[in-house]
Parts: structure tokens; C-alpha cells; sequence
């Protein structure tokens, strides 16, 4: 039978680098805004994550600040599965980011040299521009499946 993580669990898992389906509210009569991103989380701190903006507005990241609050979802999705949704309002914005805490994000996903050069690439753009939200969990749901596997 499925069971709800403990807390010391759901943020060891939400600590792994796994790609966190981020869902925002959305505009008018659609449904709300969802996208993968790599994100960066310490059991009991905060979570980040970056997104580009390519020097103009971006409906992301106008959709966050709008709303200042968001789900973040991880999931292992293999047998036995687990997942973790995370919901909470975003507590710092920082346009533009220091590559280092665009690095501290990026090596969490690809190998150190591969990061860096990711992150030197993408402020290399022609009218680069990033923003780093931090967002304070408040309300968590999480489920493990490994109980059934026996």
C-alpha cells in the first residue's frame, strides 16, 4: 500500500537532482502553466531554480512573480514509485543571477566541466537574461510505492 514520505524522506528525495515539473496559475480560462526545470534544494533550506528570458519578458517567469506562489513535482519513475510535490511562494528574485548560482544548479544536472560551460554559454547569448526564483516550501505531498513492492 502506497504511504506518505516522512519529512526527513521527502527532502532527501526533493535534495536528489531529478527534473521537477514546476506549475504556476495561469492566465484567464487556461489551465495552469507547467514545465520541467532543474532546480537546486537542501533538506530544510530553500528551493531555486532559474529560467531564461532571453533579454524580453518571459509569460514564465511573469506568470511566477504574478501568482508568487508555485508547485515544484519530482518523481522517480520507475518501480517502486515515489513522488514529491512541494507548494510555496517565492521569497527572492534575482535578475539577473550570479553564474555561481547558476553553476550551483547546472552541475547538479551535468558534469563539472559540461556546467560551466552551459552556464558561460547561456550568459555568452546575445541579450542574455535570467531570472533565479527561491521559493520557501509550505505544503508538501509525497507518496512512496516501495511498500508494495513485496
Amino acid at each position: 500500500m502506497p504511504r506518505p514520505m516522512t519529512e526527513p524522506e521527502r527532502q532527501a528525495f526533493l535534495a536528489e537532482p531529478r527534473v521537477g515539473v514546476l506549475s504556476v496559475a495561469n492566465d484567464g480560462d487556461r489551465p495552469p502553466h507547467a514545465t520541467p526545470v532543474w532546480y537546486a534544494y537542501e533538506p530544510g533550506g530553500d528551493l531555486t531554480f532559474f529560467t531564461g528570458t532571453q533579454g524580453r519578458t518571459s509569460r514564465k517567469a511573469d506568470l511566477i512573480e504574478r501568482a508568487g506562489a508555485l508547485s515544484l513535482t519530482v518523481q522517480h519513475g520507475e518501480f517502486p514509485y515515489r513522488y514529491v510535490t512541494v507548494e510555496g511562494s517565492i521569497v527572492g528574485t534575482d535578475r539577473p543571477p550570479s553564474p555561481e548560482r547558476m553553476l550551483a544548479i547546472a552541475r547538479r544536472y551535468l558534469p563539472e566541466a559540461q556546467a560551466r560551460g552551459f552556464v558561460a554559454g547561456e550568459l555568452d547569448r546575445p541579450a542574455p537574461g535570467f531570472v533565479l526564483f527561491t521559493v520557501r516550501p509550505q505544503h508538501w505531498l509525497s507518496f512512496d510505492f516501495g511498500d508494495d513492492a513485496g
